[in-house]
């Protein structure tokens, strides 16, 4: 017989003391992202320590296409944080889906050794330790398009923070000479990206 609280539990008989997302701030998502807590292995938490925490050099790719081909060629290696970038509501424009790498990720055998940073979104069927709305986004000038291929990034589960490990001068200098990534656009696309706001307040058009 159905019983609803199989479905439908109370606290005394949760299936984990945290619900299955969580919303990481710090230095590299100062207005928030997205993880899925639920999808992280216990292989990836035993490898983090007693702690839950991971930190390691930064892999970048400007584009899910440029990851798909980097991932595929053995540009990541286990303990790198892989991060892909401009594929925010601005930068995309609007937000793909991070299947394809995350997929690819998980078929090298590399979904228990690696973080993957994107300001780009996720599925409910991703699994492994995937962080995406990342926001403000790369597009936009966000910490996230201020990294630089080899930054090391840490990323503490439990106090929900993601903080980059760069001296405060050079983040500065990086700031006052970045660019942003220019993507010829057209028609109502140019509007879209001209107006959209990022993913942590809602992906809204705003005049």
């Amino acid at each position: 017989m159905f019983d609803p609280a199989d479905c439908i539990r109370s606290p005394a008989r949760a299936y984990s003391p945290d619900g299955g997302l969580a919303i990481l701030y710090g230095q590299l998502a100062p207005e928030g992202a997205v993880v899925k807590t639920a999808g992280i292995s216990q292989a990836f938490k035993d490898r983090c320590g007693p702690e839950f925490v991971f930190e390691g050099p930064c892999v970048i790719f400007e584009s899910q296409e440029d990851a798909c081909a980097g991932i595929l060629a053995g540009k990541v290696k286990p303990g790198d944080v892989v991060i892909i970038r401009n594929e925010g509501p601005r930068g995309g424009p609007g937000m793909q889906e991070m299947l394809a790498p995350t997929s690819y990720i998980m078929g090298m055998g590399l979904g228990d050794h690696v973080v993957l940073i994107t300001d780009g979104r996720f599925s409910g069927g991703t699994s492994g330790a995937c962080i995406g709305h990342v926001s403000p986004e790369a597009a936009e000038g966000g910490p996230i398009g201020l990294l630089r291929p080899g930054d090391r990034v840490r990323v503490d589960f439990p106090n929900r923070r993601m903080d980059i490990l760069v001296p405060e001068a050079e983040w500065e200098e990086r700031r006052r000479s970045w660019q942003p990534v220019r993507r010829e656009l057209t028609g109502w696309l140019a509007r879209y990206q001209k107006l959209v706001t990022n993913a942590s307040q809602g992906a809204v058009l705003r005049a």
